[in-house]
């Protein structure tokens, strides 16, 4: 969705480079976005995989257009980051992330409703399949494994952890 707003506001992209999510320039200056749910997404390992990420882009941008002010961002959809500037890149988090993306300060607030909706739609299509298939597998594993209504443990224990011959 984000991806979506800023190409429809900025003319942003998918971006080509590796593990960037988002490539758009606003203002002349060209963001590189990672996108994330929320603030709290990776460990140390995976964030420093993004830092190398903005590394290998930075490189590639700037042997092909050396004069290029890039900011590389760590957009979250949702949360809040009180100290943005990493250092290396910037991390936006719910209402600053959406605002730089579509310029827009109430997006995230208006995206929300309509959201709301198609998560009903799909919720409701969801429980009914979901239904179907625990009476499906109530049934079944009734029939494999239990006998007067009661489980027969040697013989699911059998079926997981026994030989295969």
């Amino acid at each position: 969705m984000a991806i979506f707003i800023n190409k429809k506001v900025f003319g942003g992209q998918k971006s080509s480079a590796e593990g960037i999510d988002l490539d758009f320039e606003k203002e002349g200056v060209r963001y590189l976005v990672t996108i994330k749910s929320g603030p709290n997404w990776g460990n140390s390992g995976q964030i420093s995989k993004m830092r190398d990420n903005f590394i290998k882009a930075k490189r590639i941008l700037h042997t092909s257009k050396s004069r290029i002010n890039i900011n590389f961002v760590n957009g979250c959809c949702y949360g809040q980051d009180n100290n943005p500037n990493k250092g290396d890149y910037f991390k936006y988090c719910g209402q600053d992330f959406w605002e730089l993306i579509s310029g827009n300060e109430d997006l995230y607030t208006e995206i929300i409703e309509p959201i709301g909706f198609k998560a009903k739609e799909k919720n409701d299509t969801f429980l009914k399949k979901y239904s179907q298939i625990i009476n499906k597998f109530t049934f079944e594993f009734s029939a494999d494994f239990c006998i007067n209504h009661e489980i027969d443990w040697a013989k699911l224990i059998e079926f997981n952890s026994s030989k295969k011959q």
